[in-house]
Formats: structure tokens, sequence, C-alpha cells
């Protein structure tokens, strides 16, 4: 008794127009992001924005206690005020030493004298003044202020924390519109080149909006061995900051291009090769060659034409084995 050959779903190589593109996760952030620092230790005393609030450039985020740069500018001012009496003063003896020396009852001597006080006096004056200046400047350091029109996205600092020179205490984003960051790996980034389009979806969403890419970074990140790139969107929709994109950019489109699942590929990474059933029914093993890019199907480049027919399943024969082929859902 012969045995009936074993059913076996195949595909028909069928070559059609392919897109060749690169999928990544990115990032929306804003396209300027200021992260505002103290110059001077201290405790925060006045928290004046949270997540979220809208801010315009100039205004006060937050206070950190500065008593001793109040008492040093107070004690400024105070040595500020007695310079200038001294110049008031100064220039008071100096004009009438010079209406007695016009009228012949002061020495020259005198006048010279009197010139040097007042000079003194004016240049103590002068020091005195800048250094008020200085003092109520850095005093105005220990008020943080927003350096442009935009949004308070992170605030990782509470009212009364004592904060460390140089610690982050807000991150500003710019009404400048959005970019969308993301890393690749560093294998394909370099047949990355800025001007692709792309197409991107908030994760999560259906809505699919176009974007182009507009840098790829030089610089390698030695800890992932990825380069970071960035995407300008092609809407006018708000893209919240931080939210995560689904992107995939565009390479190039491939006419007669033949793609086949990955399943159907055995060995993929040392020899590639597929299964074909030829005309009499019988499986015949043939090597590949299989375009290095991480897309979702493998790309054939060579060892397949139209018309043949591949098993989706090479687990289930094995070379030689005659079978009855039937294309993928069939019966």
């Amino acid at each position: 008794m012969v045995s009936r050959p074993a059913t076996v779903a195949v595909l028909e190589i069928k070559p059609a127009t392919t897109e060749i593109g690169l999928s990544v996760v990115g990032r929306v952030r804003p396209a300027d992001l200021v992260q505002l620092t103290s110059l001077n230790a201290g405790q925060v005393i006045q928290l004046l924005a949270d997540n979220g609030d809208r801010v315009q450039a100039g205004a006060a985020l937050a206070v950190i206690r500065a008593t001793v740069e109040q008492a040093q500018t107070q004690a400024n001012a105070a040595r500020e005020r007695a310079a200038r009496a001294e110049a008031v003063e100064a220039r008071q003896s100096y004009e009438r030493t010079r209406m007695l020396a016009d009228k012949g009852f002061a020495a020259p001597a005198a006048l010279d004298i009197a010139r040097a006080k007042l000079n003194a006096a004016e240049a103590n004056l002068a020091a005195a003044t800048a250094d008020v200046q200085a003092a109520a400047e850095r005093t105005r350091e220990f008020t943080i202020r927003a350096p442009m029109d935009g949004t308070v996205l992170l605030r990782p600092i509470d009212n009364g924390q004592v904060v460390a020179a140089g610690e982050t205490l807000f991150e500003v984003g710019s009404d400048a519109g959005t970019e969308i960051w993301a890393e690749v790996d560093e294998t394909y980034a370099d047949d990355l080149q800025p001007g692709m389009p792309a197409r991107a979806a908030l994760s999560g969403s259906d809505s699919v909006f176009g974007a182009r890419l507009s840098e790829v970074s030089p610089r390698v990140d030695a800890s992932t061995g990825g380069r970071q790139i960035r995407l300008v969107p092609d809407t006018t929709t708000t893209l919240p900051p931080g939210r995560s994109v689904d992107v995939t950019v565009v390479l190039s489109q491939r006419p007669n291009a033949i793609v086949i699942p990955r399943k159907a590929v055995i060995d993929a990474t040392a020899g590639p090769k597929v299964y074909v059933v030829d005309n009499e029914g019988v499986v015949r093993v043939r090597e590949v060659a299989i375009l290095r890019w991480p897309s979702v199907n493998a790309i054939v480049e060579k060892g397949l034409k139209a018309g043949d027919r591949i098993v989706l399943d090479p687990s289930s024969v094995r070379n030689a084995q005659r079978v009855r082929p039937v294309p993928a859902g069939g019966q």
C-alpha cells in the first residue's frame, strides 16, 4: 500500500515592490530643552512652578535661601553710603579750597591736597558701588528663573529641600516645536541620511503621521553601541514631551523584491537555505542570500525566482521528501 504524500503549506514567490525601512522606538522632546541648576548650595525656601506649568522667560521658578549673601549685600550698601558721604565732604572741601586759592587766601599746595582727597574719595565710592552691584548680582543667583517661554517638564525638588550646587532643579522645554529622539544600532546607522522620510505613531495609537530625519549623530554611545537620531514631525498636532513613538525610517523602495517569512529560512545565520517544492512535488533544499537588515520578513537577494514554492514550516519536511503542496491557508 502506497502512503499518501503529506500535505505541506507553501508560499508561491511573487516579486513585488518592497520598502526597506528601519523601525525604532523614540521619544518626543522639545526642540530646546534646558536643565536649570543652582550655582550655589542652599535650602529651597520658595517653589513658584510645578510640573506642566507654562512659564515665561525671566519668570521666577524657585528661591534658594541666601542669608549670608543678603547680609553681605546690606554691609556693602552701608559701605557705599559711607563712601558717598565722604565723597560729598571731599568735594565740598575741594570747592572751598579752590575759592580761597582763587582769591589768594590758600596756597596752591593746599588746593592740590584737596583735589587728591576728592579723587581718592570718588574712587572709593566707585569701588563701593561696584561691590554693591556684585553682591546684588550674586544674591540674584539664588532666584532660579526661566530661560525662555516654555513648559516645566521636570521638577525633582521640594520646598524646604537642601540642594547642592549644580543639582538639577527644573527641566524646561521651549515652545519652539518638538523633535523625536531615538537610538539606532551603529550597524545600521551608517545607512541613514538626513532628509529621509519616516512614518511615526504615538505608542498605543493607530494615528500615523509623517516625519523626516533631521540629524544622525556621529558619536557612538560606548555603553549601548547606538547612535542618536533626530526626526522632525510633519504635523501641527501637539506631541506631549516624553511620550514614546514608534518610528519607521524609509531608506528606499526596492522593485521586484522577493520577501519571505523568516520562519521559512533554515540556518539563517550560518548559511541561509529554504525548502523548495519542485514540479514533481519533491522537496529540494536551496541556498539563498538574505539581505542583512532588521526587517520583519527576510528579503531574498539570490536563490529564488517568481513561481518558486517554498515550504513555510521547514521542520515539517526533509530534503527529497515527496509532498502534496497547498497554498498557505488552503486545504
